[in-house]
């Protein structure tokens, strides 16, 4: 990110943090990281819970041809992004989810949409006299030049689809532990499937218009993948994704400010490094906690 006046760290914090947010495009860049983090992490906790991040994947590539093709018919890129998605969802919610039959049938569907989309994508591009302007940030975002409108926008959506989760998160959970005992209970698995598939969508939507197509997926499943290594109490992994989600955003974005390389390559750099420094810590502490049981059992 450049401005007329190449920023410089310096060894004084307060000045560096001062300097930026000096720029009222680093305020809202902020803004709607901060928006897209929370609702990613939230949502995505759920996804890798219930083993979909192969659904949550697609349904980030599908924004793409629904951008293009929505540029290339003369409208806003927001609402193919929102179509394709919900619509990709209520598709990949149609099969049943589960495990053995139904787990390679739901994963052939997901893997056929991804297809179609990704041609649809090229076509699209293609019809659009060759050449789509601003490619770059469908696939790989950008938060450059985000307006207080879409910031607001950003977060009316990302309050939706935060509060139907709220709405369906305890039977959900629930759900996605034991299906069977869960269905067995009377809770409608089938219609929280759909639902929160659909809330999944919006979601991918939502952070694909900032992220780009490519890069919410780190967003969706590192700090949920990387919470559960954590902490296998629901509540406790929920709010430590959420976190993790804000760290990975904002270190992503206040590297990219000083250095010369794009936001997204910084924010999937440390959303990677967290990944891995939380698994390799984490199995240092397994291995050692193995020692010591073995050596009080083997003492006398």
């Amino acid at each position: 990110m450049a401005s007329d006046v190449t920023p410089q760290l310096s060894w004084n914090l307060v000045h560096d943090v001062q300097q930026l947010f000096e720029f009222h495009f680093m305020v809202n860049a902020f803004r709607a990281g901060t928006v897209v983090a929370v609702v990613a992490a939230a949502i995505g906790y759920f996804m890798v819970l219930r083993q979909q991040t192969f659904a949550g994947h697609t349904l980030s590539v599908v924004g793409f041809p629904g951008a293009a093709g929505a540029i290339w018919l003369g409208v806003s890129a927001s609402y193919g992004y929102f179509a394709f998605c919900i619509v990709a969802a209520l598709l990949i919610a149609a099969v049943p989810h589960g495990r053995g039959r139904a787990f390679s049938e739901e994963s052939a569907v997901i893997g056929t949409i991804q297809a179609f989309a990704l041609a649809c994508g090229f076509l699209f591009v293609s019809l659009y006299a060759g050449f789509l302007n601003g490619i770059d940030s469908l696939l790989f975002g950008s938060f450059l030049g985000i307006t207080d409108a879409q910031v607001v926008a950003l977060l009316a959506v990302g309050c939706g689809a935060l509060l139907v989760l709220v709405v369906i998160g305890r039977p959900l959970l629930f759900a996605s532990i034991d299906t069977d005992v869960a269905a067995a209970r009377g809770i409608p698995v089938r219609a929280l499937s759909v639902a929160f598939l659909v809330v999944l969508g919006v979601a991918v939507a939502e952070a694909s218009q900032i992220t780009g197509s490519l890069l919410v997926f780190a967003l969706l499943v590192v700090p949920a993948a990387t919470a559960q290594r954590l902490t296998s109490r629901p509540g406790v992994g929920l709010a430590w994704s959420v976190g993790l989600g804000l760290l990975i955003t904002w270190l992503g974005l206040g590297i990219s400010y000083y250095a010369d390389y794009p936001v997204g390559f910084w924010t999937t750099s440390v959303a990677f490094a967290v990944y891995v420094g939380v698994q390799i810590a984490t199995r240092a502490t397994g291995a050692r906690a193995a020692r010591r049981r073995r050596t009080l059992a083997a003492a006398p």
